[in-house]
């Protein structure tokens, strides 16, 4: 802290470079490879690798469409050091979890790699590395793998197609101004990626997969020195082609007039409009100049965006959702768009609003009021990372790392961010700031407006004339600066009367600290050190939607959210996010269907403010009007759209299926819902299960000491009004449908399905029957990749949940979802059915469970250094009336404890072939 405050202090020149983190190695091989190391401890005894190509979709020859992301499927599917499908298996064996650890993503222009590796063994180390030196270098690309994959590739396709895929189709181009871009899509071409030569992918992978054009991460549980030398064996061998092709960037063109599109689709889940403003060259700054600058820019583009939320605040919102900010649109060129969700008034409110909040913006800037609450919260934020900068995850690093690579964005390190940004920061004037936004913000430039939509809006279609002349004729309108308003700078004027606390009791094995209040309300208590500056709060009680029937059904379902929308006190939310400004600290109530309750989160310092938002939940919630007006409007114009994507017709169709039309059960929205919500009932549902914290349990973790958080539970939860209300909740009746049921659903005009399998029953709940399902629905996840994706290639992803319940009765839900080629499904169903056949008659193979065990250790010592997982765990013991200890001290002995034959009972228990549902999505007949 010495160190950094002395920093703080020293001037900063503008004009100088930006250092380089003094914790982080960067060092280039001989042959052109970079490399980044970073020694860190969170998480314990794990080390993140990252292998970073510069090489994407946009390097594709015209025989390759697709052939970027296609190599890194491919690095999954043989090397030099793993045959086909031994990497996957082998990572699953130390603990690493295939999708969910381990994964790539290919893009544009890079191609990474992501590989998190358990340090506790060496050896998994040094093969950690030989995973990257083969996806480097070693990839095998044999001809009957390229031909094995293609299925599966084509299969993630096939998922992708829809109202998004459509769009992109015809949206891109015009994006893109003609750039090639626009033709290199990273999902590729059907048609090549069914008929390429396994020549072209081979000569995308010599061309681009090259050390030049590569960097090598390693963030964690490792001596930077030992990291070193692991790069330098296992890449300073690699070569590059002796004529490398010149790896170029594709330049976007400038428009050289305005123009507008109007895309129509019958599936399209909202109306939206969409500004493209001028595309502009740029680079990243790396100086100090740079740096502030940014920092003003930043500063611009958040207030613009409080300033467009705030309109989707009024009785009739101008659009539901809607902003406007300068991003990076591909690698060199950044451009200020809008974005607004229509609303019943179609687009022509939205134009004017976001067209004209900009020009107010450029024309007139902000206010000091504005800067002052900006410059609160970022020094707030920074201060926060700061904080955490010992409890930082590698994988951020990693990311960050990334970046710099890919853009050259600065690295300098937290410790030199906070200095430097609370040197900056307070000297940074508004007519600086007002500056940057008259030069951000666009005005006279040429643009592309795009309408996007379904034939579902109140308001017809507008034509594409229509669309530049709404634009044309609101950059005409003459506006005025914003008013400057002024802001309370506290929630309350004085605390509440203190009640007490009238018994403590302490849980020396779980670190706990458990009260009760003199009104009656239970506090548990957990201090951690997993983070510095953070405290995590959740309280339940029963109750809920259960006790409110038919007529109340929606008034009750929304009550919680409603409220949420309406502010507390005198203050709308748009109100206390400013006077809130420079805090950290939330709090939201909840009514769900067989409880009530609250979470929120603070800093460690505004543990207060958390918990006088938490008070005034229970007491002080507001009515207003206008605001009831809005959310309801907003709600009814989304269920408008709700139920014309396929997949939204299928869930909700599945959930009809399920339980019988019952009409308790929560559906997808319709618009006739809200014709039944009165804000004077919502207020009276609100207020019956508020306005008493009798039964309430609060659960706090975190960063905090017990000697100190005690006056303020005395203070803010002790006092909280307790008369007597029911705090139970009522069993609605709600079951599942009995005997087996088969239906299927057409919707959608794309070739492809989706295949549902749905097994219910009545079951006692317990923590060691959850554990046994769970163990056997992974292992089957693992066969049903293994036979369904890789030996079949009938689907790309897909999955086997569920779980077992105690409330309202005891009862379990297993659910497989399986999205699939129509002329598939029967195969799908099919082979599900006999891996679930085979897991009753055989039982798991013992090295899959093994895997699992595996994993979840893993990932349970991870969870145990994690706030939310103690909050979330301890909440669900508590609702579920089992031993707190049970998830904490108790896990790994009964992990450990897990049989194969506890498997298979659980499959025989919970798979009743007289007792499912299944429900298929086809496409509607042509």
């Amino acid at each position: 802290m010495f160190s950094v405050t002395l920093l703080a202090q020293a001037e900063i020149n503008l004009a100088a470079q930006l250092p380089v983190a003094p914790d982080v190695k960067v060092g280039k091989l001989a042959n052109g490879l970079t490399y980044y190391i970073k020694k860190n401890a969170k998480p314990e005894q794990k080390l993140e690798l990252r292998l970073v190509v510069k090489a994407g979709s946009i390097l594709e020859d015209d025989d390759q469409r697709g052939l970027a992301h296609f190599t890194e499927h491919m690095a999954f599917n043989g090397s030099t050091h793993f045959k086909r499908h031994e990497l996957v298996s082998y990572l699953q064996s130390i603990g690493v979890k295939f999708g969910a650890d381990l994964n790539a993503y290919t893009s544009f222009d890079e191609t990474v790699y992501m590989l998190p590796i358990p340090t506790a063994k060496k050896e998994n180390v040094e093969t950690g590395f030989k995973v990257l030196q083969d996806w480097a270098g070693g990839l095998s690309l044999n001809d009957a793998d390229i031909d094995s994959e293609r299925g599966i590739v084509l299969e993630e396709m096939r998922i992708g197609k829809g109202f998004g895929d459509r769009m992109n189709k015809v949206l891109m181009p015009k994006l893109f101004n003609g750039s090639r871009y626009a033709d290199r899509l990273p999902i590729g071409q059907e048609e090549t990626l069914k008929n390429f030569k396994p020549e072209a992918i081979k000569r995308f992978y010599k061309d681009w997969y090259r050390p030049d054009l590569m960097a090598v991460i390693v963030v964690g549980d490792i001596e930077p020195a030992e990291a070193e030398k692991l790069v330098q064996s296992h890449f300073g061998a690699l070569k590059n082609p002796e004529q490398p092709r010149p790896r170029t960037y594709a330049p976007i063109p400038s428009r050289a007039y305005s123009e507008s599109l109007v895309f129509l689709d019958k599936e399209s889940p909202a109306n939206m409009l969409y500004i493209r403003y001028a595309i502009e060259p740029y680079k990243e700054d790396t100086d100090f100049a740079g740096y502030r600058q940014k920092m003003v820019e930043g500063m611009v583009m958040s207030m613009l965006g409080q300033r467009m939320n705030e309109l989707t605040q009024q009785a009739e919102p101008p659009f539901i959702q809607g902003g406007g900010a300068v991003a990076k649109v591909a690698h060199g060129y950044k451009s200020f768009s809008a974005l607004a969700v229509l609303g019943k008034g179609g687009p022509q409110p939205a134009i004017s609003a976001l067209v004209q909040e900009s020009e107010r913006a450029r024309q007139f800037g902000f206010t000091a009021s504005e800067l002052e609450r900006i410059k609160k919260g970022m020094l707030r934020q920074v201060e926060r990372l700061y904080n955490e900068r010992d409890k930082s995850e590698s994988a951020a690093f990693a990311a960050e790392f990334m970046r710099n690579f890919l853009v050259n964005e600065s690295m300098p390190g937290i410790a030199s961010e906070y200095a430097y940004t609370n040197e900056l920061v307070p000297g940074i004037t508004l007519e600086e700031v007002n500056a940057a936004a008259r030069k951000l913000l666009p005005a006279d430039q040429h643009k592309l407006v795009v309408y996007m939509g379904n034939d579902k809006a109140e308001q017809p279609a507008p034509k594409g004339e229509d669309l530049l002349a709404a634009v044309n004729a609101a950059e005409m309108v003459a506006v005025k600066a914003q008013a400057e308003k002024v802001y309370a700078t506290s929630l309350m004027d004085k605390p509440p009367k203190a009640g007490a606390i009238v018994k403590e009791t302490v849980n020396k094995a779980l670190g706990l600290t458990e009260l009760t209040l003199s009104n009656g309300v239970k506090v548990v208590l957990k201090p951690t050190d997993f983070k510095n500056d953070q405290v995590l709060m959740s309280a339940h009680r029963f109750g809920g939607q259960s006790l409110y029937g038919p007529k109340d059904m929606f008034n009750a379902r929304y009550a919680s959210a409603i409220v949420a929308q309406m502010g507390l006190l005198n203050y709308s939310p748009t109100d206390m996010q400013k006077i809130l400004a420079g805090k950290t600290a939330s709090s939201g109530a909840s009514i769900s269907n067989l409880s009530e309750g609250l979470r929120g989160g603070s800093g460690s310092n505004d543990v207060e403010t958390m918990l006088q938002l938490a008070y005034l939940e229970f007491t002080q919630p507001r009515k207003d009007e206008a605001l009831y007006a809005s959310f309801i409007g907003k709600q009814r114009e989304m269920a408008r759209s709700s139920l014309l994507m396929p997949e939204a017709v299928f869930g909700d169709s599945l959930t009809a299926a399920l339980y019988n039309d019952h009409p308790l059960v929560p559906r997808a929205p319709r618009v006739e819902d809200f014709d039944q919500i009165q804000l004077d009932r919502v207020m009276e549902i609100y207020k019956e299960r508020f306005a008493s914290a009798k039964g309430f349990t609060f659960f706090l973790v975190g960063s905090f000491e017990v000697a100190r958080i005690k006056p303020l539970i005395a203070t803010y939860l002790a006092s909280l009004p307790v008369p007597a209300i029911p705090v139970d909740y009522k069993d609605q009746g709600i079951r599942p449908v009995k005997g087996v049921v088969k239906k299927d659903v057409f919707k959608g005009s794309e070739p492809k399905s989706r295949v549902a399998l749905v097994f219910t029953g009545e079951a006692k709940y317990s923590d060691e029957a959850q554990m046994h399902m769970q163990a056997m629905l992974e292992v089957l996840n693992i066969k049903l990749i293994e036979t369904l994706r890789e030996k079949m290639a009938v689907i790309y992803g897909g999955q086997i949940s569920g779980g077992l319940s105690k409330l309202p009765y005891g009862a379990y839900q297993i659910q497989a979802a399986l999205p699939c080629a129509p002329e598939n499904v029967d195969k799908v169903i099919a082979a599900t059915m006999e891996l679930i056949r085979r897991m009753q008659e055989e039982g798991p193979d013992p090295a899959d469970l093994d895997k699992v065990k595996q994993n979840w250790i893993t990932g349970h010592r991870k969870a145990l250094r994690e706030n939310g997982y103690w909050l979330s765990r301890l909440q669900g013991a508590a609702l579920n009336g089992t031993d707190p200890a049970s998830p904490f001290l108790k896990y790994e002995p009964r992990v450990a404890a897990i049989k194969p034959a506890d498997l298979q009972a659980a499959a025989r228990r919970y798979f009743n072939m007289q007792n499912y549902l299944q429900m298929v999505l086809y496409p509607e007949p042509k």
